[in-house]
C-alpha cells in the first residue's frame, strides 16, 4: 500500500517534470505566474490591485523576463502566439504602472503608447508596436477585447492568463462581456452609446460594419450607429 501511494504521488510529479521540459525545449512560456498574479490582485470586474502586484514584484518581474527570453517562434501554434502578445501588452501595461506609482491615468506617462518598453534581443516593441503590428494583423477583431491600458474604459483585465488551451474561449467571452456591460456600452431601443474602440478601428469590425459585429454579441439587436453614438473614454486608472 505505501508503495503504492508513492506512486501515485511519483507519477503527476513526473507528468509536470516532462511537461516542463519539454516547454522548456520548445522555448514556450509558463504562463502560470502571470496566472496566479492576476488571480490574487484583479477583481472579477477587471480591477487592480497595483499594490498587490507591487508586493508581488519578484514574481512579476521574474514572469516579465521570461517573455523577453522565451519568444515566439515558428515552431509556436497560432494560439500560443496570440496568448503569448495578448499577456506580453498586459503585462507590459501594468509594469507601467507599477513601475510609475502613483498614477491616476495612464497618459500621465511620458508617451506612453511609443515608448519602446519591451526588449526582445535586439528589438524593442512598444504598446502600439503590439496592438497594430502584431495583434491586429493577426486578422481576428476579438483581440481588441483581450488587452487592457491600465483604463476603465478599456475591455477589462480578465484575472486569469490567456493559454493556447484557453485563448479561442477567452476571446469569445471577452468580447460578449464587453459588448454587453453597461458600462462600456450602452445599447438600448431607445438609446446606442458604444465604445470609442468601434470608432477608432472601425476597419477592423466586420469590414466597417459595426452593428453587425455588435449584433453577433449583443442582448439587444440594433439597425445602425448614430453619427454621435461613441462614449466618450474614461482614462482613468483601472485600480481597486
Amino acid at each position: 500500500m505505501v508503495v503504492l501511494k508513492k506512486c501515485k504521488l511519483i507519477l503527476p510529479l513526473l507528468l509536470l517534470t516532462l511537461f516542463y521540459i519539454k516547454s522548456t525545449a520548445q522555448g514556450i512560456v509558463d504562463h502560470s505566474v502571470w496566472d496566479q498574479i492576476l488571480i490574487l490582485n484583479v477583481s472579477d470586474d477587471g480591477e487592480v490591485n497595483y499594490e498587490g502586484v507591487m508586493k508581488d514584484s519578484s514574481l512579476f518581474y521574474k514572469y516579465f523576463r521570461s517573455l523577453s527570453e522565451n519568444p515566439p517562434t515558428d515552431q509556436w501554434s497560432k494560439e500560443e502566439i496570440l496568448a503569448y502578445w495578448a499577456n506580453a501588452y498586459n503585462a507590459i501595461a501594468i509594469k507601467m504602472i507599477i513601475d510609475n506609482y502613483p498614477v491616476k491615468n495612464i497618459n500621465e506617462l511620458h508617451d506612453p503608447w511609443n515608448q519602446k518598453f519591451f526588449r526582445i534581443k535586439d528589438k524593442r516593441y512598444s504598446l502600439d508596436d503590439i496592438e497594430h503590428q502584431i495583434l491586429r494583423k493577426m486578422g481576428d477583431p476579438r483581440v481588441h477585447f483581450l488587452i487592457n491600458c491600465a483604463s476603465k474604459s478599456s475591455p477589462k483585465l480578465m484575472n486569469r492568463a490567456y493559454t493556447a488551451e484557453n485563448i479561442e474561449e477567452a476571446l469569445e467571452k471577452c468580447t460578449r462581456d464587453f459588448i454587453n456591460d453597461p458600462s462600456k456600452n450602452i445599447i438600448t431601443e431607445n438609446k446606442i452609446n458604444v465604445s470609442q474602440i468601434f470608432e477608432w478601428y472601425k476597419n477592423d469590425f466586420n469590414k466597417g460594419d459595426v452593428a453587425a459585429f455588435i449584433n453577433q454579441y449583443s442582448e439587444v439587436k440594433i439597425k445602425k450607429i448614430p453619427k454621435k453614438g461613441y462614449k466618450e473614454y474614461d482614462w482613468s486608472l483601472n485600480e481597486q
